[in-house]
């Protein structure tokens, strides 16, 4: 999933990324994020692109697509990058975006499955809880379980396969996405 790197111990050191590459700080070091491949971006695009046109259409909100940097202030996580994001309140600037989203999007890539994949998934779902997000999917091309909505405060995940329409309710009143786009 991702390859822990240099020690770092502030937001700024997430502007100076080699080759612009994604990472997030967590627990004071640099983690950088690989890639994504062929299903996996176009899937975090399919995402981005319905939600951006839910922000057009309905407002109040503003969509990011894959390799937006979040800044949170958690004691051991100062950032988020999600593959897709839905964000509240954004003071629009070129820095990072300021505060957790309220959805946020994590398509799983051909690492990110295992046991220890799992537990890292947990975690970093309940530090997006702890940041204030909403809503986060998990979103599995490879299984039948294709889109699982976790909501903060809830245990157990909605879950949504292909020929369904999944939801991020309550953090997107309204918005809805065919499972079957995440896989044109």
């Amino acid at each position: 999933m991702s390859e822990l790197m240099k020690t770092a111990n502030r937001v700024d050191d997430l502007y100076h990324v080699p080759e612009n590459g994604k990472a997030e700080l967590v627990n004071g070091e640099l983690v950088f994020l690989s890639p994504t491949g062929d299903l996996p971006s176009s899937a975090g695009g399919a995402i981005y692109a319905s939600l951006r046109q839910y922000q057009r259409t309905v407002g109040g909100g503003r969509a990011y697509a894959d390799n937006t940097g979040f800044t949170v202030s958690l004691p051991h996580r100062k950032s988020f990058s999600p593959d897709a994001a839905f964000h509240g309140g954004t003071k629009r600037s070129m820095k990072l975006v300021e505060g957790a989203p309220i959805f946020a999007a994590e398509v799983r890539s051909e690492n990110d499955y295992g046991p220890t994949a799992e537990e890292e998934m947990a975690r970093k779902r309940a530090d997006y809880f702890a940041a204030s997000t909403l809503v986060v999917w998990d979103v599995d091309l490879l299984g039948d379980d294709v889109v699982r909505v976790h909501r903060a405060g809830s245990a157990e995940p909605t879950i949504y396969r292909r020929g369904e329409v999944a939801e991020a309710e309550p953090a997107v009143p309204g918005w809805r996405l065919p499972v079957d786009e995440l896989f044109e």
